[in-house]
């Protein structure tokens, strides 16, 4: 199972079978039990090895991270054989215009319309578009062609194909939905190895509109400790001379550890681990700086009487857009911190 793989798969929130059977193949050999609840999650476990020593319960480690991308619904098929459609998930109108994209399971394609430059009044150039009045041609002649191609209701993604791109140094790669795709490649490479703790690996759905695969899926575990994995957001190209802000992260630098976001608060335990875990092991990491934003990790540490929770992120340039941009030095390094990490709580979780 590869990035690639995953980022080129279909699975709009609420939609995401397609990328839960390929995962679920790539992994069945190398998981001893594994579940699909109601909301689509796909939960595996890998128990530990070998066992806590002298008979010790090990510890159960509730590793996620969400299929789900975001995209947009059909919720229209208009006279003229165009689809109205709304958003699913945060999606800034900016980025959607004339944008090629693929409609419900046929994979129909089509591009996101909008009214050309020479018909757009000079007093509303400088605006941002109404989305309203954007639709989805498929090539259609009338309703009836488009109703025989696509129905209301049919999920629409972005149509992006990944391709690894030429920098010695960066080893950069360029696809969809690396908000969470790089973070499912993640945990399937995590469940080629053996780790000392009960780890369960969570697939989660629906994350984008709400957290809400991690929500049944954390309360269904009962995790001792909890570990969100992520794409995140990378801002760190050349800013106005004025902005001396500092990148909310920085490509090539390591993974991004979340101290706070909008959905939780990091443990500060895990904080600690996972810095003393990458120094000892010289894995380069740094921190998101920026409170901003949601994961799985929100609702998980709130399943039944709490978690201590922490999010892991592989920085991606242009998250929440059609394509994404990330460094597989990142990935790599992501997977090698995890990884050890996972070694580190096999005494426990640290006081």
């Amino acid at each position: 199972m590869t990035l690639e793989t995953l980022s080129n798969a279909r699975g709009v929130s609420g939609n995401e079978a397609a990328v839960r059977d390929l995962i679920l193949d790539a992994v069945r050999e190398q998981i001893d039990e594994h579940t699909v609840d109601a909301l689509g999650n796909l939960i595996c476990l890998k128990r530990a090895r070998p066992e806590g020593a002298g008979g010790e319960k090990p510890l159960r480690v509730m590793v996620a991270a969400h299929m789900d991308e975001i995209g947009l619904i059909v919720t229209g098929i208009n006279n003229d054989g165009s689809l109205s459609f709304d958003k699913v998930g945060g999606i800034d109108d900016r980025v959607l215009l004339s944008k090629q994209v693929l409609v419900g399971d046929k994979a129909v394609p089509g591009v996101i319309g909008y009214a050309p430059i020479h018909l757009i009044p000079a007093s509303e150039r400088n605006k941002a578009p109404d989305m309203s009045k954007a639709v989805i041609d498929i090539g259609a002649a009338n309703k009836g062609a488009a109703e025989g191609l696509v129905n209301v209701g049919d999920y629409v993604t972005f149509h992006a194909t990944y391709q690894q791109l030429d920098s010695e140094r960066l080893r950069t790669a360029r696809g969809k939905a690396f908000d969470d795709r790089a973070g499912c490649a993640v945990l399937v490479e995590l469940l080629q190895g053996e780790h000392p703790v009960d780890l369960y690996a969570a697939f989660t759905a629906q994350e984008e509109v709400g957290l809400r695969g991690a929500q049944v899926a954390a309360y269904r575990i009962n995790p001792d400790v909890a570990i969100a994995l992520e794409g995140t957001i990378c801002d760190d190209l050349p800013k106005e001379e004025d902005d001396d802000s500092s990148p909310v992260t920085q490509l090539g630098q390591g993974p991004a550890i979340t101290f706070m976001d909008r959905s939780f608060i990091a443990d500060r335990r895990l904080v600690d681990l996972l810095i003393h875990t990458a120094e000892e092991n010289d894995i380069p990491y740094q921190f998101k700086q920026a409170v901003s934003g949601g994961t799985d990790a929100g609702a998980m540490h709130l399943a039944r009487e709490g978690v201590p929770s922490i999010a892991l992120a592989v920085p991606s340039r242009y998250i929440h857009a059609p394509v994404s941009l990330l460094s597989l030095n990142d990935f790599d390094h992501t997977v090698q911190l995890v990884r050890a990490a996972l070694s580190a709580l096999q005494g426990g979780l640290p006081s």
